[in-house]
């Protein structure tokens, strides 16, 4: 499994060109990609905008609107930059897996009311609080780059803690009746300077 955190489409498929330009490309056949962009979730700060802006009677999508808007956007990135710019964690062990937030006749997430998709996020996110100790997590949107809507991607210097935690989050009421998963992909980190002797076989695996 091979992560990879470019400033650019462009970045990343240089690091493609130079993968398939290695020897040892010719022994790897891809299995799974995933390409997303990483975003926050905004749902609070999103709502009180809207909702101050309603409360000055601005119309949406007007001009006033949006550069009301371009202006939040603007102050929360450079507020978080840290989390839009991530570097990967020095963790042992990475978690990957895409989801879906269902859109369907009877249950679709996207219809349901702003306040009510606030609420859910917010429970959802005190599980998450919780493990923050033990557990990094960098989430990445790929709606219209990807089959999916989003990737997660968790750190851990302990892989039971994804199965603890992604099991409680089972439970919250947004997993429970509007997400969908995909594949979960599980890997340990590899130093470089240890590639050699791992791909010699003679790599103990208490060195990893």
């Amino acid at each position: 499994m091979l992560i990879h955190l470019r400033d650019s489409v462009e970045a990343l498929n240089r690091v493609e060109l130079q993968l398939a330009q290695l020897d040892l490309y010719d022994y790897l056949e891809p299995s799974y990609t995933y390409l997303s962009a990483v975003e926050l979730g905004l749902y609070e700060s999103s709502a009180k905008t809207y909702s101050a802006l309603a409360a000055r009677d601005i119309q949406p999508h007007s001009p006033e609107w949006n550069a009301a808007i371009k202006e939040t956007l603007e102050r929360q990135t450079a507020a978080m930059s840290s989390r839009l710019f991530p570097t990967i964690p020095e963790a042992k062990y990475a978690c990957f897996y895409p989801m879906d937030r269902k859109r369907g006749e009877d249950v679709n997430w996207y219809t349901e009311r702003m306040a009510d998709r606030q609420r859910m996020m917010h429970e959802h996110g005190l599980i998450g609080r919780r493990y923050a100790d033990e557990v990094r997590q960098i989430i990445s949107g790929s709606i219209g780059l990807d089959d999916w809507e989003w990737g997660v991607d968790l750190f851990a210097n302990d892989p039971i803690v994804f199965k603890r935690l992604i099991y409680e989050m089972r439970f919250d009421e947004v997993s429970a009746k509007y997400a969908l998963f995909g594949s979960f992909h599980v890997g340990v980190r590899l130093p470089i300077e240890n590639l050699k002797d791992w791909l010699s076989g003679t790599l103990s695996p208490s060195v990893l």
